[in-house]
């Protein structure tokens, strides 16, 4: 076991967070028995970049029962919570990363975790598969495949296939539909609340909310703050999403108009400067602005930082950025992903985390098993129901099936008027 935590004698706490989310992680723990029969990773080396809190660092401890080596370090200078890597490593667990890296202390991390030269890796914003191709392609060698948990990694990796970049191949777990309609939508949708009514203290209902994309995280915390009384306004540059979105009861309208209403904005689109430029001169006078993307790019600190007159730290996540004409417009986390970086991120509530780390580690024993070509695989419908059998069962539900006659029915073309 080897290490390098903010502080080893926090482990104690971190133990105790990690037996609560076991507790309500019943589908990685049914895997994590099968695992422990079965070894299935048995002399496998698996590195990770990963949110490091208390269920990721259950993902970590799945794959070392089922015979893993397991190094893992954080995707995220902020979302780190340095109570749950102490744990981790006392549990058995390389653990590499503390809370407010800076960015060299970061890439250093990332580095360390490609020392050990691992055979799979799981990564949260492809930072550890693009390093491994730009800075230590000689890992490609021995590297049986990689593991995407997030839309803004699957973008990158995408991107790379299509340029004929990419030389491994990789689970694009983000894109299974276990991971859209509810880790993407429910998880997004209630950690971001989770967080900002945390740090602000603020009623939601009767505000305007301004939630920048519409794909499944959008949809999430779209649905979320309309659910908590507030008057919800959508952006998009997808005309089939804005008409969804429309039809789904809420406002559409340009960035430019949207800001001018807004109490409270929430980016989820994976893209760059979202709210910038011309965007802030409209912004309304208090606005809270926050984002749920990966990237700290969605929305443009320098920006407000060019057009502010005075910056005051008003708590330590939440920053006011006054203008020549008065208007105060706050940010929160410095523009991170506020449901992990704000002081009162927690992440995905455990039983979201449940279903998408179940699908990570099945993602990860396919690859193992199977001899794949570079490239950005699906992972396969019958991991997907694989999971959502398991957690019905976990939930004590029980659902129909259909009979022979009615398969027969359902796979014919001649079946009469």
């Amino acid at each position: 076991m080897s290490y390098n935590v903010k502080d080893i004698n926090l482990a104690p706490i971190g133990e105790k967070k990690i037996e609560w989310v076991q507790r309500h992680m019943p589908v990685l723990e049914t895997i994590k028995k099968e695992y422990i029969k079965e070894q299935p990773f048995k002399g496998i080396t698996v590195g990770s970049c990963l949110h490091l809190e208390p269920k990721t660092i259950n993902l970590g401890l799945t794959l070392k029962a089922g015979g893993a080596k397991v190094v893992m370090t954080g995707c995220n200078p902020l979302s780190t919570q340095d109570d749950a890597t102490a744990a981790g490593a006392k549990l058995g667990l390389d653990m590499y990363g503390w809370r407010e890296e800076t960015n060299e202390e970061y890439y250093e991390q990332l580095n360390k975790v490609l020392d050990y030269n691992p055979d799979i890796v799981i990564d949260d914003g492809a930072d550890l598969i693009f390093l491994i191709h730009k800075e230590r392609p000689e890992l490609l060698e021995t590297l049986k495949g990689g593991c995407e948990e997030t839309t803004t990694g699957i973008h990158r990796l995408n991107a790379m296939f299509k340029d004929n970049a990419l030389k491994m191949p990789v689970m694009a777990v983000n894109d299974s539909y276990m991971k859209y309609l509810f880790d993407n939508r429910y998880g997004t949708g209630q950690s971001t609340f989770d967080s900002i009514m945390g740090s602000t203290n603020s009623l939601i209902a009767g505000k305007n909310v301004v939630v920048c994309g519409y794909g499944w995280c959008g949809r999430g915390i779209a649905m979320r703050a309309q659910g908590l009384g507030a008057s919800v306004i959508v952006t998009e540059v997808d005309p089939i999403r804005a008409l969804e979105a429309r039809m789904d009861g809420y406002q559409v309208m340009t960035v430019q108009k949207a800001v001018k209403q807004a109490d409270l904005l929430v980016t989820a689109t994976g893209n760059k400067d979202i709210v910038s430029g011309d965007d802030i001169k409209y912004i309304k006078d208090g606005c809270i602005l926050t984002n749920s993307g990966h990237f700290n790019v969605e929305i443009n600190r320098e920006d407000l930082l060019k057009e502010a007159v005075e910056v005051e730290n008003i708590k330590p996540d939440i920053e006011g950025f006054k203008m020549p004409d008065g208007r105060i417009i706050y940010l929160m986390a410095g523009g991170r992903l506020v449901n992990l970086a704000g002081d009162f991120g927690q992440g995905h509530p455990a039983e979201i985390m449940d279903l998408s780390f179940a699908m990570q580690s099945l993602s990860a024993k396919y690859l193992i098993e199977n001899d794949l070509e570079p490239g950005v695989y699906k992972t396969r419908d019958s991991t997907d129901k694989e999971v959502a059998i398991l957690k019905l069962k976990t939930m004590g539900i029980e659902i129909d099936q259909l009979s022979t006659d009615q398969e027969t029915y359902m796979n014919s073309w001649d079946v009469g008027t």
